[in-house]
């Protein structure tokens, strides 16, 4: 038996969103998923801010439009996911990256900064699975791919709010990976460790020496990892490579 990478990990003919990808992993996965030939919803909290990743999938041979939303309002989530269909007729792939992250103990936190994180991690998650898993079941292929973090099973208190709504949100992962696994739609959760995005930058500019020693004890590599590091993984979880997996958490961490 032979096989054909482009059958196994190919796209083409796939439509894909990709939520808070005007930057960082998003916009990296963005442009992953375009290159293996995707059609790509770039996704911002405006349609104006995703225009940079559009422009560059665009530049690179692929397909791509900016779509906005601010996914901290209610019906954000449902009206997104309905919007993507309306355009393309049907959605394949959904990326769930957008994400709000505050950093501080959890005594600190207002209860606006708690209902930030979990209007943004959790309410919009549940709208855009109730809308778009009953169509791709109705289509009998899609592909559910929600970037996690390390800290939804080993959280920092530092983040101790946004870490329980990463564990929330791969329970909803799981729920749904089991009502829906003989339909051809999977659900995974990708789990990134240390990153360098602009999160971090304010860390970088403050204490570059600092910076530079916590990421040397971060992981066994011994650095952050990039948003290209990734991007592999994103493809493989959103193509016919995943077929026989579904509820499960890939972690990219750089080992630890």
């Amino acid at each position: 038996m032979s096989f054909a990478l482009d059958d196994i990990f190919g796209l083409t003919g796939r439509t894909a969103l990709v939520t808070g990808s005007s930057r960082g992993i998003g916009a990296a996965i963005a442009q992953g998923l375009a290159g293996a030939g995707a059609h790509v919803f770039v996704h911002g909290q405006s349609a104006a801010s995703a225009t940079a990743t559009r422009d560059a999938i665009r530049a690179a041979g692929g397909r791509a439009v900016a779509v906005g939303g601010n996914l901290a309002e209610a019906g954000a989530g449902k009206d997104l996911i309905d919007h993507c269909v309306k355009q393309a007729d049907r959605l394949d792939i959904l990326v769930i990256n957008a994400s709000a992250q505050i950093n501080a103990p959890l005594a600190d936190l207002t209860p606006n900064d708690l209902s930030f994180q979990i209007d943004v991690n959790l309410r919009a998650t549940i709208e855009m699975l109730q809308t778009c898993l009953p169509q791709m079941a109705e289509h009998g292929w899609g592909r559910v791919v929600s970037i996690g973090s390390i800290n939804q099973s080993g959280p920092k208190p530092i983040v101790t709010a946004y870490a329980a709504t990463k564990a929330a949100q791969h329970n909803l992962i799981q729920s749904q990976a089991r009502e829906y696994a003989q339909t051809g739609v999977v659900l995974n959760t990708l789990s990134p460790g240390l990153i360098d995005t602009d999160r971090n930058a304010h860390r970088k500019a403050e204490d570059p020496d600092a910076w530079d020693a916590y990421t040397k004890e971060a992981n066994w590599m011994g650095r952050a990892g990039t948003p290209q590091d990734v991007v592999g993984a994103a493809i493989f979880l959103a193509s016919d490579a995943s077929t026989f997996m579904t509820g499960e958490v890939v972690t990219l961490s750089g080992g630890c």
